[in-house]
């Protein structure tokens, strides 16, 4: 974390995570997380995929094939690209504290 970085606690499919996130981009993420945990949630309820894991992933190829329709990814590849990378990776992290909190 950098010094603008705070950790911000977010849920997810009633599930808390701790999320580092600058100020000025704290909006933008409760959108997000809002968004997501909607998607995450209409994928839970339709019963057809089961675990966190796969649930997370088939919101993350929603919202990625949203995007690209939507024609927001081809407005700027590489910035969107980027922040890709990074909500992945985020995604990845507290996919891996879930587990590790399921293990314990």
């Amino acid at each position: 974390m950098s010094k603008e970085d705070n950790a911000v606690k977010i849920m997810i499919l009633d599930k808390e995570y701790l999320v580092s996130c600058p100020d000025d981009e704290k909006e933008a993420l409760e959108a997000s997380v809002k968004h997501l945990s909607e998607k995450m949630s209409e994928i839970r309820s339709g019963g057809k995929v089961v675990g966190i894991d796969r649930i997370a992933v088939m919101a993350g190829l929603n919202l990625a094939h949203e995007a690209i329709e939507s024609g927001a990814a081809s407005r700027d590849t590489q910035s969107t690209g980027a922040r890709i990378s990074e909500l992945n990776s985020r995604i990845e992290n507290a996919l891996a504290g879930f587990r590790q909190s399921k293990m314990n």
